[in-house]
């Protein structure tokens, strides 16, 4: 059947329909025609996007065009450059993830890609750390590496005045806890809209930057033990409200290639909490564990104990090491700094510095 097809901008281009498809159970099936109301697939129309209308050959007529969420958040997806790069996955050339990032423009409608000027970056541009997270997770379970930057807030210019986005934030939660989420959400330049009881829950609602919003669930669930429930939607652009304090803890950074040996991780662990298990894989310039302090400190995980004939009492003490702490995807990109990159490959989660060796990471402090 012949139509035309009215663009968002009002073009209108001649197109025909060959198939007309509805769905069943989890299958299609192929029927002549399609009543009001109905859900159905359409074959054989060119360049065909969301907002765009299918109207009559002969007298054309555009449906209001749908108004599409603007990305608020961006992210650095470049190729995995570290020593374990291919061991993994399958697709790891920035030719792969130029593709499948373009495949993923086609159906994921508030999600923007643009190019960088190295060909192997590309800035990946969402709703939030979720939604961006979700194409990450995807991605790696159908074999891709990568490694993914720091996300950033979108910063506009709106009449001369520097804007960030705004979003409203709905936490429920325990009455007898209400007090953290307020502390925690005012130290991140929120502002309390309303606080309501239902039974022994308190529903509290907020106004913050977007930028308040990375790592805040982590926090919440921890003071909360796992009781907070936390949504949150886009409002618009407000002027900037400032700094956001970010994460106190240096990194722990590894200093050698090789496997943490465990009497290494017992001999460090006051110096902070380590990512990384006994006799796990690493390589020079991992991130394996947060300083308990503020800056980053070097260290040297892959040192065995040294041995000698002579023994004394007390020697040979049990090693006893506390369980490494676990990232998921969406906890490893809120946590890293804007130095260090996630390295995402089919099998494993690595935080990495983006300069591997720490004379290049003194010469390019970022």
């Amino acid at each position: 059947m012949p139509i035309s097809l009215v663009k968002r901008d009002g073009k209108i281009i001649k197109s025909r329909i060959k198939e007309l498809h509805t769905f069943e159970g989890l299958g299609r099936k192929k029927v002549e025609e399609v009543n009001a109301g109905d859900i159905c697939a359409v074959v054989g129309i060119e360049g065909f996007e969301i907002g765009d209308t299918i109207a009559d050959y002969e007298n054309p007529e555009a449906l209001q065009t749908i108004a599409i969420d603007e990305p608020t958040m961006s992210m650095l997806f470049t190729i995995n450059d570290s020593p374990f790069f291919g061991k993994e996955g399958k697709f790891v050339t920035s030719r792969h993830i130029r593709e499948r990032l373009t495949k993923e423009l086609e159906k994921n409608l508030a999600m923007r890609v643009a190019e960088t000027d190295s060909a192997d970056k590309f800035m990946v541009f969402g709703r939030g750390v979720l939604h961006l997270s979700v194409l990450i997770e995807t991605m790696r379970r159908e074999g891709y590496e990568l490694q993914i930057g720091q996300p950033q807030v979108i910063i506009k210019e709106i009449d001369g005045v520097k804007c960030e986005p705004i979003e409203e934030l709905t936490i429920d939660l325990p009455e007898n806890l209400s007090g953290r989420a307020v502390e925690f959400v005012s130290i991140r330049k929120g502002e309390m809209l309303s606080m309501e009881g239902k039974g022994e829950r308190m529903i509290v609602k907020f106004n913050i930057p977007s930028r308040g919003i990375i790592g805040l669930r982590n926090q919440l669930l921890t003071a909360t033990a796992g009781e907070a429930i936390m949504s949150h939607r886009f409002i618009g652009y407000e002027p900037y409200k400032g700094e956001i304090p970010g994460r106190n803890n240096g990194s722990l950074i590894s200093m050698e290639n090789g496997k943490a040996i465990p009497y290494s991780i017992d001999k460090l662990q006051d110096r902070g909490k380590f990512f990384v298990d006994p006799n796990e894989d690493i390589y020079e310039g991992q991130v394996i564990g947060e300083n308990s302090r503020s800056d980053d400190m070097t260290v040297n995980v892959t040192k065995t104990k040294k041995l000698t004939n002579v023994r004394s009492s007390g020697a040979d003490d049990k090693a006893r090491i506390v369980p490494a702490i676990k990232f998921s995807l969406e906890e490893a990109l809120e946590y890293i700094q804007k130095d260090e990159y996630v390295e995402v490959t089919p099998k494993s989660l690595r935080l990495r510095k983006i300069y591997l060796n720490e004379n290049d990471r003194k010469r390019f402090k970022i």
